[in-house]
């Protein structure tokens, strides 16, 4: 069953909402505890990371369905456990002030490369030591996996940088409370329709694909790449519809507490 692209697309999906779903919970709990709570789970999470590089490394030159498989949840666990170490705090960037008023549009740039230059330089890093250990794998659908999450991430920070209508806050924990700040709520920007274009021409090339290739093995590596772009895709569009996403999560997050807002807006660039 599982050999089906089209089961392998509803478990992408399913695993898409879980695993997110996974990560809010824990960095909830830990927002609760305070910073070092979160950092004490992230580096407690550190055998994640660990399973996902050795994922990586057993199935490169296997392209059998398991081996598909097994390579898109390395994929996964990798870029799971980075995007934990951010929203916990524990690797961000140098800035952690809110953005004051009226400041010039470049400067607003740099400021607000400085409240994730750390996580974006360490999702680069993995990014290429991914791709030249993949270069000649028989098995590269862990590369693509990761690739295609890292291009749809810094579609979406672009996106909420130049201003979008609809800005989702709800789960972002104590330790990111200064990043608002740095967004814009705007009717329109000129990247977005490119961005939907770009993602929507993704989603056509892989269906291709998974039309094309006779290996079973490719088809399924595919089927996963088309299910997660479409998601990237629905990501940027909750961007500018009134839809109540949050919904999603929302009901496995222990409650909301209030905590005082400790965030500076000092002259700091952050660099």
């Amino acid at each position: 069953m599982l050999n089906d692209p089209w089961i392998a697309a509803l478990v992408a999906l399913f695993l898409w909402w879980f695993s997110t779903g996974a990560i809010l919970v824990v960095v909830k709990q830990a927002d609760r505890r305070g910073l070092r709570a979160g950092r004490v789970v992230t580096w407690a999470a550190s055998p994640l990371l660990g399973l996902g590089i050795w994922g990586i490394w057993l199935t490169a030159q296997s392209a059998t369905p398991g081996a598909v498989y097994h390579a898109f949840l390395s994929a996964l666990a990798i870029w799971g456990w980075i995007e934990m170490a951010f929203l916990t705090g524990t690797i961000t960037g140098p800035n952690l002030s809110k953005l004051p008023a009226q400041v010039p549009e470049w400067e607003r740039f740099i400021r607000a490369w400085g409240t994730i230059a750390y996580h974006e330089m360490l999702l680069v890093a993995a990014l290429i030591g991914l791709g030249l250990f993949l270069w000649d794998a028989l098995n590269p659908f862990g590369y693509w996996t990761f690739a295609l999450l890292f291009v749809a991430r810094i579609s979406a920070k672009l996106n909420l940088f130049l201003g979008v209508p609809k800005i989702n806050t709800e789960f972002l924990p104590q330790a990111l409370g200064h990043l608002p700040s740095h967004f814009r709520h705007a009717r329109m920007n000129w990247l977005f329709p490119l961005s939907v274009t770009l993602l929507t021409l993704a989603v056509g090339c892989f269906l291709e694909r998974i039309l094309a290739v006779p290996d079973i093995g490719a088809q399924l590596g595919f089927a996963l790449l088309t299910a997660m772009t479409a998601l990237a895709l629905l990501e940027h569009w909750f961007m500018v519809l009134p839809l109540p996403d949050e919904k999603l999560w929302r009901w496995m997050l222990p409650a909301p507490k209030t905590i005082e807002d400790k965030t500076t807006t000092e002259d700091a660039h952050g660099l």
